[in-house]
């Protein structure tokens, strides 16, 4: 390859790639390192000096001076069950859905329905429904489950945001799952009815190990999804009650932009960030075990 041709196509490359790159550097990475700096500071966001402190605002996050640790706490244990409850139940419409049922497509759209609506206009609907919708069916049919006080009390409160997040989210799990199980080539699968596989070794054994890359992009996806919930978190319960539903982004969005703490909320936002990037790298590591297991 001659010189003229490499600096053409070095040129085609920073052409396609330049914009993209400048975009990345001004919207994540600048305010990224802005961010940082502030870390450091008492700012309260609205004047214009700035005073730096050192790490004082990062030795206040793990001193209880904040509400984060809560947050990180109540955040951590509704991944867990929900990104548990989102991954079977996805993946189990996935490969019920993948039959030739009747109506198959339109169950499809039904479950995906609820991804294409926004965080808060899906919190302000089921806030609604669990405040005079459930009361006054379980009044109607004698059901005392559905009069409780679903958004009163932390334990209701929790199970409100479980159901209406999974309910949101579970529709992505099964298009991702379902597009996997539809490209399981036919020949595996008849070498395996051939051999005898019943329909759940065939299953266990054959397609979700095929299917470990797709779920390995699913349970990523269901994670940060979970750890960055943020309009559903304060349409549907505003954190309450007392405090008990807020999440790590509204925590840091109420000591940002309410209490204006801006430097503190910074500093979280910096743990926030390191806290996503373990979690990501430890499921990336035991994902790539899994399908070296598989191979």
């Amino acid at each position: 390859m001659g010189r003229g041709v490499r600096q053409n196509s070095m040129w085609e490359h920073l052409f396609f790639l330049g914009p993209a790159t400048l975009l990345f550097f001004i919207i994540v990475f600048v305010p990224f390192v802005t961010g940082f700096i502030h870390s450091f500071s008492d700012w309260n966001g609205i004047t214009k000096e700035l005073s730096f402190i050192g790490l004082e605002n990062y030795k206040n996050i793990f001193t209880r001076q904040s509400d984060f640790l809560h947050t990180f706490w109540f955040t951590l244990r509704f991944a867990i069950v929900q990104v548990v409850l989102v991954m079977v139940i996805g993946v189990a419409l996935a490969v019920v859905l993948v039959m030739p049922l009747r109506f198959r497509d339109a169950l499809r759209a039904s479950f995906y329905l609820p991804q294409t609506i926004g965080g808060l206009v899906l919190g302000f609907i089921w806030q609604f429904i669990f405040i005079n919708g459930f009361p006054a069916f379980g009044t109607l049919f004698h059901l005392d489950f559905m009069q409780l006080p679903w958004l009163g009390t932390e334990e209701t409160a929790f199970t409100a945001l479980i159901i209406v997040s999974t309910w949101q989210n579970v529709g992505y799990v099964m298009v991702i799952m379902t597009a996997a199980l539809m490209g399981i080539s036919r020949d595996v699968l008849e070498s395996a009815e051939i051999d005898g596989a019943g329909t759940f070794r065939t299953l266990f054994r054959i397609k979700l190990p095929i299917c470990m890359p797709f779920i390995t992009v699913a349970l990523f996806w269901s994670t940060a999804n979970v750890f960055k919930m943020f309009e559903l978190n304060l349409s549907l319960t505003k954190g309450g009650p007392y405090g008990s539903t807020v999440s790590m982004a509204l925590g840091i969005y109420n000591d940002a932009f309410v209490k204006n703490r801006y430097g503190l909320a910074s500093a979280e936002s910096v743990i926030f960030f390191l806290i996503i990037l373990i979690i990501t790298s430890i499921q990336l590591f035991l994902s790539r075990k899994k399908e070296e297991a598989y191979s």
